[in-house]
């Protein structure tokens, strides 16, 4: 198993403003050095993959190659049960080459309008996140984590990004649009995170960070 040590710097494989900011609250007991891919200027890899995994492997390797040191990666998208599972590994692409996640977000609701789907039992969804931590030698090692939800219309709040404003969670009267950082990313040894990509980092804490 890949393991990081305290002081260690890691490259977070993204040009995402909004996932670098995630990273850093969830990594921040650990004492780690983060520097994102966009700010190394490293190229974006082609995402060729047809699973959440293997894209994250893609991007962890191609960011751990360029710069010579670890690299950690996700590949996170939103899966609506009414539209077979779409837009999932493709909900970066929904947003078009401008990440206009506001086009998106109509796009799904359009989508689910199209198919009669009105009522909350007809919007569930969920959010998935694969991380993928590799290190110079083309190891890699993945962790998933899933949050279940029901889409809301119209989007509400203006925290956090993608799609997270027409996202409300299972058990909560509010959107991850309208919820903190903390609120969604908080976890702790003996607690489950609410978000998708801190259910994913707990299980990656638990094999890969150092002791905090």
């Amino acid at each position: 198993m890949l393991k990081l040590e305290r002081g260690q710097k890691l490259v977070v494989a993204t040009h995402n403003a909004g996932k670098l900011r995630e990273f850093k609250t969830l990594l921040e007991p650990f004492g780690l050095e983060l520097v994102s891919a966009g700010e190394l200027d490293l190229p974006e890899p082609e995402e060729t993959g047809l699973t959440y995994e293997e894209n994250a492997k893609i991007k962890a390797l191609a960011a751990t190659t360029a710069s010579g040191l670890w690299a950690l990666s996700d590949d996170s998208g939103l899966s609506v049960d009414g539209l077979d599972g779409d837009p999932g590994i493709y909900s970066a692409r929904w947003a078009g080459p401008d990440k206009n996640f506001d086009d998106a977000m109509v796009k799904v609701h359009t989508s689910l309008m199209e198919k009669g789907a009105m009522a909350p039992g007809q919007r569930t969804a969920a959010f998935v996140a694969v991380l993928c931590l590799a290190n110079p030698a083309g190891e890699t090692v993945c962790f998933e984590g899933r949050a279940e939800g029901t889409l809301v219309w119209p989007p509400r709040g203006n925290q956090g990004f993608g799609y997270d404003p027409m996202f409300q969670p299972k058990g909560h009267m509010r959107t991850f649009g309208e919820m903190s950082e903390a609120e969604k990313h908080s976890w702790s040894k003996d607690k489950i995170g609410l978000s998708h990509r801190s259910r994913a980092f707990s299980e990656f804490v638990k094999d890969c960070c150092p002791d905090d």
